[in-house]
């Protein structure tokens, strides 16, 4: 008996189908919870502006405000990119000034062991991938000398940025925090202010 064949597209479904659930599996989550995470098509929107503000700052310095869920780089005396973030949730902002200490392509992530203490489901580590909470690129928030476990990085959930969010991290969509990382050299100020 002739078969007729399976349509590319019906293949393609399985083999996407399939392959988030080795990536789930390997993330060491059950089944239970491939349905809940969806494999990225794009690096989503760009929220990158250009405003007119004097900030006092060097050129290249990172300005973080909290309140207004925004991150600027100083291009200029009177100028800034602004970008839109997601931020620390209630009780998880923080102020202060930083370098940027590293930066990762595709960051796996360690969930901190106090994270880890609040939220008993949290996996070790998260490989690099779609499924991961830093998205595509991660740059490393360090205070004399030492790193702060805290992040300006992407996400593979567009829907989040511009919201109170993360434990204390600072959340760009994954095109903007790519923009960011090929521009943003390691040392950079970054200046985080409610």
């Amino acid at each position: 008996m002739l078969r007729a064949p399976i349509p590319f597209s019906a293949f393609a479904t399985f083999l996407a189908g399939l392959l988030v659930t080795l990536a789930v599996a390997s993330m060491g989550m059950g089944p239970a919870h491939a349905g809940s995470y969806k494999v990225p098509r794009t690096h989503g929107p760009t929220t990158k502006t250009q405003m007119q503000i004097s900030t006092g700052e060097k050129p290249g310095t990172i300005i973080i405000s909290n309140t207004a869920k925004t991150l600027d780089v100083v291009i200029d005396s009177k100028t800034v990119a602004r970008y839109t973030i997601g931020i620390g949730r209630k009780g998880f902002t923080w102020t202060g000034t930083v370098k940027i200490g590293r930066k990762a392509e595709w960051p796996s992530w360690t969930p901190p062991a106090d994270m880890r203490a609040r939220e008993p489901g949290l996996p070790k580590t998260v490989a690099p991938g779609p499924h991961n909470p830093l998205g595509a690129r991660a740059l490393y928030l360090f205070q004399n000398g030492r790193d702060t476990l805290y992040r300006i990085h992407g996400t593979n959930d567009t829907g989040s940025v511009g919201g109170f969010v993360t434990a204390g991290c600072f959340r760009l969509t994954n095109a903007d925090v790519l923009e960011l990382y090929a521009s943003t050299p390691t040392g950079t100020k970054v200046i985080v202010r409610n």
